[in-house]
C-alpha cells in the first residue's frame, strides 16, 4: 500500500486512473487470448435481430475489470474489515459470473447455469457477507431513510454466546441484505445488454458511492468505488460500439454485487437504490414482462429488459446507451442529494 493518506482526495481520483490504466493495458492481450480460445459471446436467439452480428464476440472481460480493481485497491487502500468484506463480495460473485460464463460457452447457448444454482449461490454470498458486516464490520442492522425516519431489522436477532460477547444472527436484516445483493447483482446483469450500457451506469453511480463513503470517513471504502468506476472507463474503451469485448456475467454480477455491499457498508441502503434506480427499472421491466404474458397472453413491453424495448422502438443502440447513462447520471445525482439528509 502506497501511504498517501495526507492526500484523501489525491488518493481516491489516482485510484480511478490507475484502475483505467491497468484495464487498457490488459485488455487487448485478453481479447487475444478469449479469440485464440473460442471464447464467445452466445446471443439470445429471440433477441433484436441487430445483435446476431455480436455472435463470437470475446466475452469474461470482467475478470480483467476485477483484476484491476484488486490490484489497484492493493496499491492505494488500507485493508479495513468493511474493505475487506466489499473485495470478498465482489470476487464471490466474479466467480459465480464466471461459472456462469463457461457454462454459456461450453455448450454454445445464452444460458449458463439455472437459475436456482444462481440463487443458492448468492443467498449463501449474502448471508455470509451479512453476518460478517454485522459481527465483524460493526454494521447495525438499521435501514436509515432520507428525513431522519429508520427502521430497525435487528428486532428479531438470535444471540449466539462466544466468549466474552455474542454472535448476532439479525434474521430480518439478513433477509433484506439478501434482496438487496441478490437483487442488484441481478439487475446489473440485465442491464448488461447493449455496448457500453453497464459500463456506463456503473461508472456513473460508482463516481457517486466514492463521495458517499468519502463523506462517511470510510476512505478504504472511497478507493474500492473509485477503483471500480475506474475500471469501467478503461473497459468501456474496448466495449463502447461496436464492441470488441463484453464483460459476461463474471463482470455484470460482480460489479452489482459490489454496488450492494457499499450500499450495506455504507449505511445507505435507501438511496443506493435510488442511485440505482435505472437498475430497478431493468430488472422490473422483465418481472411485469414475465407476470403480464404468462396472466393474459400478451406484452407490456415491445421486449424486455428495457433497453430493448427502446431499440425496438427505432432508438439506435447509442442513442438508448447514451440516454440511460444520463438517466442514471440523474437518478444517482438525486440519490446523493438525499444522502445529506439521512438521519
Amino acid at each position: 500500500m502506497i501511504n498517501t493518506g495526507a492526500y484523501p482526495t489525491y488518493t481516491v481520483f489516482l485510484a480511478v486512473a490507475v484502475s483505467a490504466i491497468v484495464v487498457m493495458a490488459l485488455m487487448p492481450f485478453f481479447i487475444k487470448l478469449m479469440r485464440h480460445r473460442g471464447m464467445g459471446q452466445q446471443v439470445r436467439a429471440d433477441g433484436p435481430g441487430t445483435h446476431l452480428v455480436k455472435q463470437g464476440t470475446p466475452t469474461m472481460g470482467g475478470a480483467i475489470i476485477i483484476a484491476s480493481v484488486l490490484i489497484t485497491v492493493a496499491i492505494f487502500a488500507r485493508w479495513t474489515p468493511a474493505l475487506i468484506l466489499g473485495v470478498l463480495v465482489l470476487v464471490a460473485c466474479a466467480l459465480l459470473g464466471l461459472a456462469d460464463d463457461i457454462e454459456s460457452v461450453s455448450h454454445g447457448r445464452s444460458l449458463g447455469l439455472t437459475p436456482s444454482q444462481k440463487m443458492v449461490s448468492l443467498t449463501l454470498i449474502s448471508i455470509v457477507f451479512c453476518l460478517l458486516a454485522v459481527n465483524w464490520a460493526g454494521r447495525s442492522p438499521v435501514v436509515a431513510f432520507p428525513g431522519g425516519f429508520s427502521i430497525d431489522l435487528g428486532v428479531l436477532t438470535t444471540e449466539i454466546p462466544m466468549g466474552e460477547g455474542s454472535f448476532q444472527i439479525p434474521w430480518l436484516y439478513v433477509f433484506f441484505v439478501f434482496l438487496l445483493v441478490a437483487g442488484l447483482s441481478n439487475a446489473v446483469n440485465l442491464t448488461d445488454g447493449l455496448d457500453g450500457l453497464a459500463g456506463g451506469t456503473v461508472f456513473v453511480v460508482m463516481v457517486f458511492m466514492a463521495m458517499v463513503a468519502y463523506a462517511e470517513n470510510e476512505l478504504s471504502l472511497a478507493i474500492l468505488a473509485a477503483a471500480i468506476a475506474g475500471s469501467c472507463v478503461g473497459f468501456i474503451w474496448y466495449n463502447c460500439y461496436p464492441a470488441q469485448i463484453f464483460m459476461g456475467d463474471t463482470g455484470s454480477l460482480a460489479l452489482g454485487g459490489a454496488f450492494a455491499a457499499l450500499a450495506i457498508l455504507t449505511k445507505t441502503e435507501v438511496t443506493s437504490l435510488i442511485m440505482g434506480a435505472l437498475f430497478i427499472a431493468e430488472a422490473l421491466s422483465v418481472i411485469i414482462q414475465v407476470f403480464w404474458f404468462k396472466r393474459t397472453g400478451t406484452r407490456v413491453f415491445l421486449m424486455a429488459p428495457l433497453h430493448h424495448h427502446f431499440e425496438k422502438r427505432g432508438w439506435s443502440e447509442t442513442t438508448v446507451v447514451i440516454r440511460f447513462w444520463i438517466v442514471s447520471a440523474a437518478f444517482s445525482t438525486l440519490g446523493f442529494a438525499l444522502f445529506f439528509q439521512m438521519g
